[in-house]
């Protein structure tokens, strides 16, 4: 059994290691996140229904990827940044938190209705319509929850530590995390059967998409499940002795950093996918700029040749077209 003092020698290593780890994340998903959004914004149309979800829930990681540098000066040093830092990147990290889970819910849904209940009707009005009203109550009640939290934020001193928490009560912890699981709940019930679905189509391509769908679920049940579990434990309990407290501690940190670590998975997932392999790979081959160029060489030589046949010509005029 360890002894108090080999517990906070271990809590500063841990420490170290969790504001490492947040740079790293920060990192990682600042050029994965922005480079899903360009290739999004410069091949993609932006109307579709799986695109619309897509950046919205690039924005929501990118949300919390810009509180990951202030919570690592947090855990390499103290919260010097004052209070209204704290609420700022508590509100911040919030939303994209809420927003992320239930754009995600959101998502499957419609991948479910798509691939289960492929027999029934189906609008392009009415599925972009729910994308986007989806996208709108996603952020509409993870900023609500966030106003909620804001007028709790407190910067105290804790074992000589000036720290940046949120003091919300147990009623609205215990409701917060019910909500998370039965998002979750929705999310494994759409995936399995599309699992389902799709393994028992004889489409080879269909299969291929599995891969990606048990990723994005393992993916967000790995990073985010433990993390709502112990934020549920550390509400319930309260350990007495030294050695149990910081054991706590040291779980809810790996946690946290798992949890922070899923705004830099999404974009790796999607380029599981073949159409997104091709976008990037055409986009470091420069193939979309040489595209472009042809084009506006190709309109110029068609105006030089109506110019040219016009001059030519006043009775006839020739008027080529170029695609």
């Amino acid at each position: 059994m360890m002894y108090c003092s080999e517990v906070f020698e271990l809590l500063l290593v841990l420490k170290t290691f969790e504001g490492s780890s947040f740079i790293l994340i920060f990192i990682l998903s600042i050029i994965g996140n922005c480079l899903l959004l360009y290739v999004l914004f410069l091949y993609e149309k932006l109307k579709n229904v799986t695109n619309i979800f897509v950046l919205n829930l690039a924005c929501s990681d990118l949300m919390i990827t810009v509180t990951l540098p202030f919570w690592a000066v947090d855990r390499l040093q103290d919260w010097v940044l004052g209070h209204f830092a704290c609420t700022f990147v508590i509100v911040t990290e919030i939303v994209g938190f809420y927003s992320s889970a239930i754009l995600l819910t959101a998502m499957t849904v419609d991948r479910f209705i798509t691939v289960v209940l492929h027999n029934m009707p189906r609008n392009k009005v009415r599925r972009q319509r729910f994308a986007a009203l989806s996208c709108a109550a996603a952020w509409t009640i993870s900023i609500s929850v966030s106003i909620h939290v804001a007028t709790r934020v407190t910067v105290e001193d804790w074992g000589g530590r000036s720290m940046c928490l949120s003091n919300v009560d147990f009623a609205f912890t215990l409701t917060v995390s019910v909500i998370f699981f039965f998002l979750l709940s929705i999310i494994v019930f759409c995936y399995s059967a599309i699992l389902k679905t799709v393994l028992q189509a004889s489409n080879r391509r269909k299969r291929r998409t599995v891969v990606v769908v048990l990723c994005i679920v393992a993916a967000f049940i790995i990073c985010w499940v433990p993390y709502n579990i112990i934020y549920i434990i550390v509400s319930f309990y309260k350990p007495n002795s030294c050695y149990a407290r910081h054991c706590v501690i040291i779980a809810f940190s790996i946690c946290r950093v798992l949890a922070s670590s899923h705004c830099c998975m999404n974009p790796i997932l999607y380029m599981l996918s073949e159409k997104w392999r091709k976008h990037l790979l055409d986009l470091f081959s420069c193939k979309k700029v040489r595209r472009v160029r042809d084009r506006k060489r190709t309109t110029g030589s068609c105006v030089k040749q109506n110019v040219a046949f016009k001059a030519q010509s006043s009775a006839v005029v020739l008027e080529p077209t170029c695609s």
